[in-house]
Parts: structure tokens; C-alpha cells; sequence
């Protein structure tokens, strides 16, 4: 079936068509954003049970965007009255005038910005899905989330908790402005599954999940992770600790994510290069990497949580080569940072929700696969370790430091696996070292799009990240 567009957003297009015309009279370019996203989420485990009609993406509201004088004002509307933009329109213009006013008693200077490109378009996309969020049988998918949470308490014997999560997140988005229509639906899930082991005083967790552009359908696939949850939980409760040093590793696909996410994350987010707070700018068209190593951006390159048609600023969804066979080709960029530099926007620009500004943010962030094995990289390592689970990473655009908190290592030597389990991992390094060693890639590629990313210490959104197994050298601690 097909995502059905918001009836709602539809019958606001018309008034807001008026209210563009409107505040037209006064402003080079007028845009609307309007979106009507509704969600569930529902988390189960053998101490508690919770549900909710709220996601993270979930919002209904408008921002307004208009252009006056070299400079860029938004306003966020969270009731609009159809009948009546006249009423929304001089409102708007009281704020942005009272805005103006605070500018100039403070002195607050702001980027001369020219108008982003208002080119005709009109797009009407519904995407796939099995199921809706807002109609799928709730009590049918607290049963399943029961018995996953009943099934980590009975897959360790060290296992003291199970949680069990389901969410699902119905997406719609009008861009609107003097020459577009643009209009999308699509359906998003993620659930996981976490165990926490527990002997001797000592307490760790494994986590484990799926996630994809489909609907509560998906959550049928957390049967299959409870033991990988739970298995992963008492490794690391009884692993050893790591004697610091430079190793061969090789990167799970999840930790490949990682790596991608935080290495050419943030630092080729290119309004970072406008307030020139990322090295990045500096290595356009230069190495940073070995020739296996090559990177996609974009909401075209694969499909997961955050493959849309067209984004926050009306910019239809890309595939973008950030890196190939080792250079540095480009960054990602919003519209009006695009504007800034002189280049062209890729489709990154994303708000946290219509009551925020747009950032350049991330989709899809991905390593392109190889042509070798896993079992053909154990087989190279003389001594190193298997990298596997994401719990958290850091990165530092303006000097490519970074530092990756990874679940576990399972020990690799004479090109073989111990068994031998150290945890936890911190890999740190410089990130051209860290992906210039690159060396084997495998053929195949994973996709995980189970977290969220945050600019700064705000900013939350969407992100999904992956690659193939990576071989490479590390600084592990």
C-alpha cells in the first residue's frame, strides 16, 4: 500500500498558496514548510510497560521562510487558519518588523544571503509501506514485544533485564513556495532490543536493533536479535580489558557507520566550512583516505530512516560522492549555506522540527563495499581484534580527532578468532591515518539507522549510517 499524504496538509495548501502571494508584496522570496507527522512508540520489558502516540520526527506546524534585503527570517505557525491568511500574513510581519528592530539596537550583523533558486517544480510523492503506524494492531504488537522481552530473560543465564522497543513514524511534508509544490508521505520504523547482564556486582548491556523506510511490519526482525542482544550483554560482562596500543582491526558494519558518521560526518557539513570551523574545506580534491575507501551522502543512496523525496528547504533527495577511492570530492550543504559558498545545495538541509532552523545534516552516511571477505581479512591479521556494536562516538571538525566508544573486541590471532572478548573499546586517531590504512573492504554492506545525531549539544535528527566490513590500523584503549 501507499503512504496516504496528509488530507490535513492538503486542505491548508490552498490558504497558504494565498499566504505566500501575500507576503510576497513585501519579500524577494517567500517558502512554506508545512508538515503533519504522527507516530507511536511503544517500549516493553519485564519491569514496566510504555506507550505513546509520539515519536521523535512527530509534529504538526508550519515555518515560514522569507528573504528581504540580503538577509533570510523564518516564522514558526503551529495553527493556521486556511480561511484567513491575511490574519497569518500580517502577523508574520509584525514579528519579522519587531525582529528587524531588536537587529538594529543591538548591531547584530547577519550574512548577506542572495535568494536560493525558485525554479517550477511540483512533486506528489507516496512511498511504500505494509503498514501505518497510526492503524496497525497495537495489541498485537505489545503481544510480540512481550515475548521478545521474555525471551532475553530466558536467553543467558546472567540476563537480570530484557526491554523490548517499537517505533514508527508516518511522515508528511508540503514545501510550498511562489513556484513549487512539493508534497511527500512515507512510513519509518526502528526497534531494538536490550539486555543487561549482571554477576559478581558487575552490570553491562547489549543492544541490538532494525530499522528501515517500511512500517511496523519490520518488527517482526527483533525475534532475531534477542539472542545477538543477549549474547552481546555477557561477552562484555565477562571480557577482559584491552592492553592500550595500535592494532589491525576490521570494522563491523555498524562500526564502519560509525566511523563514517564521525569521521566525514559533521566535518563536511558545509555551513561548518562558512564559519570556517571545519579542516574539510581545506582538502577538496585531496587524499584523505586509501583507494578502498569511498563515501556516499544522501538521501538517495540507501533506504532507511531518513530516505525522503525532497527536503527541509525544498531540495530534492541526492546521492552524494563525498569521497572517492580516497579523495575528497565535496560536502554536504543546506540551501542557504550553498548560497553562502557559491555551490550548489545537496539535500541535507533538515530541521529538528518545524519550530527549528535547518541545519546541513545528515542521511545516509556510507562506506561503498569492497571485493574480499570476512573470512579473507581474519585470515591477514596476525594479531588485532573484530570490532563489533556502536555505543557512542565524537568527532572534532576543525582538527579531524575522533573517537569511537565501541561495545566490544573479539581477538584475532595468527588469523584466527580466540574467542577472547576484551570491552570496552575506545578507538581514537586522526581521521585521514585512520582511513588512509584502509585495506580490505568486504563485498557485502549493512544499513543502521537506529540512533539519532545532534549538532552540537542540540539539533536532534534523524541520521543512518553503515559500510561493509573494513579492515584498517586503530589506537584502541
Amino acid at each position: 500500500m501507499k503512504a496516504p499524504f496528509s488530507e490535513y496538509l492538503n486542505s491548508l495548501a490552498p490558504g497558504l498558496k494565498k499566504l505566500i502571494a501575500d507576503l510576497k508584496q513585501d519579500y524577494d522570496y517567500v517558502s512554506v514548510l508545512a508538515s503533519d507527522s504522527i507516530g507511536m512508540s511503544i517500549r516493553i520489558s519485564n519491569r514496566e510497560k510504555q506507550v505513546s502516540n509520539h515519536t521523535l520526527p512527530a509534529e504538526r506546524g508550519i515555518a515560514v521562510r522569507v528573504h528581504h534585503n540580503g538577509q533570510y527570517s523564518e516564522y514558526a505557525l503551529n495553527d493556521f487558519d486556511p480561511a484567513a491568511p491575511g490574519k497569518a500574513a500580517e502577523q508574520i510581519r509584525q514579528a519579522l518588523k519587531a525582529q528587524e528592530e531588536v537587529l538594529k539596537k543591538t548591531g547584530s550583523q547577519s550574512y548577506q544571503t542572495a535568494i536560493v533558486d525558485d525554479e517550477p517544480k511540483q512533486l506528489f510523492v507516496e512511498m511504500e509501506t505494509e503498514e501505518l503506524p497510526e492503524t496497525c494492531d497495537k495489541k498485537a504488537l505489545i503481544h510480540l514485544l512481550e515475548e521478545c522481552s521474555d525471551a532475553c530473560m530466558k536467553a543467558g543465564k546472567d540476563i537480570v533485564y530484557g526491554m523490548a522497543m517499537a517505533q514508527s513514524t508516518h511522515v508528511s511534508k508540503m514545501f510550498l513556495s511562489t513556484n513549487r509544490d512539493l508534497r511527500q508521505s512515507y512510513v519509518f520504523s526502528e526497534g531494538a532490543i536490550g539486555c543487561l547482564a549482571a554477576k559478581d556486582g558487575k552490570t553491562q548491556f547489549g543492544y541490538n536493533g532494525v530499522s528501515g523506510r517500511k512500517g511496523p511490519e519490520i518488527f517482526e526482525g527483533l525475534k532475531d536479535v534477542v539472542k545477538l542482544s543477549a549474547d552481546q550483554a555477557e561477552d562484555i560482562l565477562h571480557a577482559d580489558g584491552i592492553v592500550p596500543g595500535e592494532y589491525d582491526i576490521i570494522a563491523s558494519p555498524e562500526v564502519s557507520g560509525l566511523i563514517a558518521h564521525e569521521a566525514f560526518g559533521h566535518g563536511v557539513e558545509m555551513d561548518q566550512f562558512v564559519k570556517n570551523r571545519a579542516l574539510g574545506a581545506q582538502y577538496i580534491n585531496k587524499r584523505v583516505g586509501s583507494d578502498l575507501c569511498t563515501m556516499h551522502e544522501g538521501a538517495l543512496c540507501a533506504v532507511n530512516v531518513t530516505s525522503y523525496a525532497f527536503d527541509d528547504e525544498g531540495v530534492l533527495a541526492q546521492d552524494t560522492t563525498e569521497i572517492q577511492n580516497g579523495i575528497l570530492k565535496t560536502g554536504v550543504c543546506d540551501a542557504l549555506a550553498a548560497k553562502r559558498l557559491g555551490t550548489e545545495p545537496t539535500g541535507n538541509g533538515k530541521r529538528e522540527n518545524f519550530e527549528h532552523k535547518v541545519y546541513t545534516r545528515m542521511t545516509n552516511t556510507i562506506f561503498d563495499s569492497g571485493k574480499d571477505t570476512l573470512d579473507q581479512m581474519i585470515a591477514s591479521i596476525k594479531y588485532g581484534y573484530l570490532l563489533e556494536g556502536m555505543q557512542s562516538g565524537m568527532e572534532d571538525p576543525k582538527h579531524w580527532g575522533i573517537q569511537c566508544v565501541i561495545a566490544l573486541g573479539r581477538e584475532i590471532k595468527d588469523g584466527k578468532l580466540t574467542g577472547k572478548v576484551v570491552a570496552p573499546v575506545l578507538m581514537t586517531g586522526y581521521v585521514p591515518d585512520l582511513l588512509g590504512s584502509i585495506s580490505m573492504a568486504s563485498t557485502d554492506r549493512g544499513v543502521f539507522g537506529n540512533g539519532a545525531c545532534g549538532k552540537g549539544h542540540k539539533e536532534w535528527v534523524k541520521v543512518a549510517d553503515g559500510g561493509p566490513y573494513l579492515k584498517m590500523k586503530a589506537r584502541l584503549g
